[in-house]
């Protein structure tokens, strides 16, 4: 009998700006990552449930809940103990950088974003080469 190939890790983005979103799913299925999009922290909540994502890309300010309410939510759920969280923002001061960390994300990527260092960021994550 055959060993059925591992799938890929998936990757939850959280990306109210459709342009953002499009682009970082671009990028994420470039790498051979699964992907699915959430634009509402809501609807975000219900994809993390349902797909249990490896990682999540989360904007921390969304139209309805914040980054930081759904990274809190994510790191008091045990069956999500080994999903990672990237959070993104356009207000990458150190301060914003530290609350991030405060609330459970696993790193920390500042909008504009160097793509060279957002994928750094998921292949360290997801335990992959760069």
């Amino acid at each position: 009998m055959t060993a059925t190939p591992a799938s890929p890790p998936f990757v939850l983005v959280v990306e109210d700006d459709d342009s953002i979103a499009t682009a970082l799913e671009y990028v994420i299925r470039r790498e051979g990552l699964g992907c699915v999009r959430a634009t509402l922290g809501s609807e975000a909540l219900g994809l993390i449930d349902r797909h249990h994502p490896d990682l999540i890309l989360l904007d921390i300010m969304l139209p309805d809940l914040s980054g930081y309410d759904i990274c809190d939510e994510v790191r008091r759920d045990a069956a999500l103990a080994e999903t990672k969280v990237l959070m993104m923002t356009a207000r990458g001061s150190a301060s914003e950088q530290r609350r991030a960390m405060e609330h459970g994300a696993d790193g920390f990527v500042s909008k504009p974003f160097d793509l060279a260092v957002l994928r750094g960021e998921i292949a360290r994550l997801l335990g992959r080469a760069a």
